[in-house]
């Protein structure tokens, strides 16, 4: 059961396979068409004419309604190593048609967008995937404004180690802490 765990949750893989995100991206359909993950993005601070990026977007099941928040006068780009998931995010585009919306492929940890770009960075359900965590965490404080923040979930980890890799990384500041998720703003 662990082995299945570790092959489906991707701990310490950070590429998932693709059948692994497949499956992740169908189980996700299932559990927005009961629950809606919008009320969640709510409470996370975005507002009009943010830029935000939601790194490892997945699927993108959050790009609708943080494109609404930002508005059009905001953008979001939507970032992932994973090619299966960019897709998906162009598939988003273009049906609801978010205008506001750039999917961009990471390289590892590093991806093409400007520096000091975001007010606003969520990183859900990935950082236990991350191998190299100070590498993935300088990329993001590279790509956050000084007075930006960043919204990060331990995913498939306890807590006390997603506080340890961030207070390691000696570029983060934890300001707040919730049940779901940490909330960092820039050393």
């Amino acid at each position: 059961m662990i082995g299945f765990k570790k092959y489906f949750c991707g701990n310490k893989m950070e590429r998932m396979p693709d059948i692994a995100f497949i499956m992740m991206s169908f189980s996700f359909k299932l559990l927005d068409f009961f629950s809606s993950v919008d009320k969640r993005m709510d409470g996370f601070g975005i507002k009009k004419k943010f830029t935000v990026i939601d790194y490892g977007c997945g699927p993108g099941r959050h790009l609708k309604k943080v494109s609404g928040l930002v508005g059009e006068k905001g953008k979001v780009y939507a970032v992932d190593i994973h090619k299966l998931a960019i897709k998906s995010v162009e598939k988003k585009i273009e049906k609801y048609d978010l205008g506001n919306v750039v999917p961009v492929l990471a390289n590892g940890h590093f991806c093409k967008i400007d520096a000091h770009i975001a007010d606003m960075i969520y990183a859900l359900d990935m950082f236990h995937m991350i191998k190299t965590p100070l590498s993935f965490l300088k990329e993001l404080h590279r790509l956050l404004k000084k007075d930006g923040f960043l919204i990060i979930e331990d995913g498939h980890q306890p807590r006390n180690e997603s506080k340890t890799k961030i207070n390691n990384s000696k570029l983060w500041n934890i300001v707040e802490e919730s049940k779901k998720h940490l909330k960092c703003i820039p050393v």
